[in-house]
């Protein structure tokens, strides 16, 4: 195989640095948003990767060879299910609460998630190539 065929190939990855906080705020944007934000490493691959925050509403994938992961796909189910949604906060609170109450009652919900999600994050992750899934371990930076 060529050396540049190599260098675009996913499977040759081993392990994936990704911040804690782009894990996070991936899955917060995407709950929050109509575009997507995944962990996104692009080529030429290596060994050892950093999986970086990427926004998009069109996923350019195909073309570039990049690998995707969906942020919930690197935290528990749990965490994922605890997330605390406008909906979860406005029924806590009851419905006399003012509209300043439940945004800070949101936000302190939020942080408490965000939290727990940094801790939560899995020690290794599968993503999809052309040879099937392919599993890699994770390191979390911050």
């Amino acid at each position: 195989m060529p050396s540049d065929d190599r260098d675009r190939d996913p499977t040759i990855i081993r392990s994936l640095a990704v911040a804690a906080e782009d894990v996070v705020n991936a899955f917060v944007y995407t709950r929050e948003n109509p575009g997507r934000a995944i962990l996104r490493a692009t080529p030429p691959f290596h060994g050892r990767m950093r999986a970086r925050l990427h926004v998009y509403r069109v996923d350019d994938s195909p073309k570039t060879g990049a690998v995707h992961l969906e942020a919930a796909a690197l935290l528990d189910a749990e965490t994922v299910a605890a997330y605390p949604t406008l909906e979860d906060v406005e029924q806590r609170v009851g419905g006399e609460a003012s509209a300043g109450t439940v945004r800070e009652q949101r936000a302190d919900a939020l942080e408490a998630w965000a939290e727990r999600a940094r801790e939560s994050i899995f020690e290794s992750v599968a993503f999809e190539t052309a040879d099937g899934p392919h599993r890699v371990s994770v390191r979390t930076l911050g």
